[in-house]
């Protein structure tokens, strides 16, 4: 196996578990667990190749990605209630699977255009779709609103690996560089709370003042 495929299945198989850990949470059947892993373990990808117009979608082309989030799905259904506080183990999963789909997204969109740019944005949306979906159906506070970096991370890992792998780097160095880079931002901004200097509001001026 190569490691972008390796990326790859990991990814999917860790989004999958935050997916069906939303569910637990929300204390869904079996039904609603596979639900919920395949759609957040396939929801990036899957937005991924249609911007690139790669149809069939990559689960269609290879139905193991399915199978790989049903088997986690009904992992974590049998041993969800073994982890205390389960949210926490969603957003440190979430985190690694975004290191390592904002890689494998780059990766993919450079191969589909060759433009270090649409390699970044393919790599951001790929590493953060599914969780927003997740949240979504999950009717829980979006990983977007938390006060904690985010996407940012996944651009920053994205970036590197198309920096590195511009630089005729390795493969192996490139990818590790890009995964390396998104954990330590996002899991830093976990753990020490790292943000961004957030809006603040300023009253607007009357219609009868703007000349």
């Amino acid at each position: 196996m190569s490691l972008l495929s390796f990326l790859d299945y990991a990814g999917v198989a860790l989004f999958a578990a935050t997916g069906a850990l939303a569910a637990s949470r929300k204390q869904l059947d079996l039904i609603g667990f596979l639900f919920f892993a395949a759609v957040t373990g396939t929801g990036g990808g899957t937005l991924r190749d249609i911007i690139l117009g790669r149809v069939p979608v990559f689960w269609v082309l290879n139905p193991t990605y399915v199978i790989i989030c049903a088997l986690v799905g009904v992992l974590v259904f049998f041993t969800a209630h073994l982890f205390e506080s389960r949210y926490r183990l969603l957003i440190w999963l979430d985190a690694i699977g975004l290191s390592a789909y904002c890689v494998m997204g780059a990766a993919k969109g450079m191969a589909a255009t060759g433009s270090p740019t649409v390699a970044i944005v393919t790599g951001a949306l790929t590493a953060t779709f599914g969780g927003i979906l997740r949240d979504l159906l999950a009717n829980e506070p979006s990983v977007l609103l938390r006060p904690e970096i985010y996407v940012t991370a996944a651009l920053i890992g994205a970036g590197v690996f198309t920096a590195a792998n511009a630089t005729m780097m390795p493969l192996y160095a490139s990818a590790g560089l890009g995964v390396a880079a998104a954990f330590a931002v996002r899991g830093g901004a976990l753990w020490f709370g790292w943000t961004f200097p957030t809006y603040h509001h300023r009253p607007g001026r009357h219609p009868d003042d703007v000349m």
